[in-house]
């Protein structure tokens, strides 16, 4: 087992990373007591079964899988499942899955009675290298990703790469996504390491490193407020284009997408090819004004243009702002469309 610990402002939080950690979960969070286990419907049951039968008192609520269920009535029927079981401020939410869960979960720990405990055990490798680590808690609201939120720390992470045993390849390269991109703004060496296999012969020293990788950027900036704006690379483009495809591409799939633009195309002739070794779409056939009409809602969008991060080499990354009819044009990059 690895141990990474986070250290921000007000908290202080392990990271377990190791195969067979579910089953120790009762060791490594404290779970005798009163806990709100929140999973969806495309969890294996077993994960849960495991981790509630350390529980004093397990209340399990399952929602079904996907972006629909994270909204304000999935976190409110939370609370009400909360309040319903007499949950106190010594009890505790438990997230089993992938970053909605997780996402919703720990939303609803951070408003009920002001704030309970959090654990977050990720099973997927989207949510173990990315949303699982850092706080940032949301649900979305009238078609905008992440509108209403808080940032809430979790107590512990669990992360077991032995759960993404159970994923389709298209889930697994969705995660893969969000590790490229870490590789890109700030590591040359996981990229190389991920053009010569390393995400299918030591994916476990691979989200380690990931996550030590974000770990870095939360202690510098856990507001994002400055540094940790970098964590959005390829996320302006790639929630357009989320948005604007109406669920017909995964979250990391989007941040694939999205990637492509903002490099430089010396970047771009390396970064294509891993892409497409795992599957991971490389363009988008869609309407380019729709994706442009999403990226406007972008928080960091404010006047004629928007903030975004862009990379001229390998494990180096800048912030600037870009117009956006420069940004209309940069779509051109990843778009079947005639100019």
């Amino acid at each position: 087992m690895e141990t990474i610990t986070v250290s921000v402002k007000n908290a202080a939080y392990p990271v377990y990373i190791g195969r067979g950690l579910l089953a120790r979960a009762g060791e490594l969070f404290r779970l005798d007591r009163r806990v709100l286990i929140v999973t969806d419907d495309g969890v294996p049951a077993e994960y849960v079964k495991t981790a509630a039968a350390f529980c004093t008192a397990p209340t399990v609520v399952t929602l079904k899988a996907g972006e629909g269920s994270k909204t304000l009535a999935s976190f409110a029927a939370l609370q009400s499942s909360m309040l319903a079981a007499r949950f106190d401020r010594g009890d505790a939410v438990l997230a089993i899955g992938g970053g909605m869960v997780g996402d919703l979960a720990g939303f609803a720990a951070s408003a009920y009675m002001r704030g309970i405990d959090f654990y977050n055990i990720p099973t997927t490798l989207l949510s173990e290298v990315d949303s699982s680590v850092g706080g940032k808690t949301a649900v979305n609201l009238d078609g905008v990703k992440n509108a209403v939120g808080a940032f809430y720390q979790p107590k512990a992470v669990l992360i077991d790469p032995d759960t993404l045993r159970t994923l389709s390849p298209r889930l697994f390269a969705e995660g893969l996504a969000e590790v490229i991109k870490m590789a890109l703004t700030f590591d040359r060496a996981l990229f190389e390491n991920l053009e010569a296999g390393g995400a299918e012969n030591d994916i476990e020293s691979v989200i380690a490193r990931a996550v030590d990788i974000k770990r870095g950027v939360v202690e510098k900036d856990e507001r994002e407020a400055g540094l940790r704006r970098v964590l959005n690379f390829g996320h302006t483009l790639g929630h357009g284009i989320e948005s604007a495809a109406e669920g017909a591409f995964f979250h990391g799939e989007c941040v694939a997408m999205g990637m492509l633009p903002m490099c430089a195309p010396a970047v771009r002739a390396r970064l294509l090819p891993l892409l497409e070794k795992y599957g991971l779409p490389t363009r988008y056939a869609g309407d380019p004004d729709k994706v442009m009409a999403a990226v406007r809602h972008d928080k960091k969008s404010k006047g004629d243009g928007v903030t975004l991060i862009r990379v001229d080499e390998i494990g180096t990354f800048r912030e600037c702002r870009a117009a956006f009819a420069e940004l209309r044009n940069d779509l051109s990059v990843m778009m079947e469309e005639k100019r």
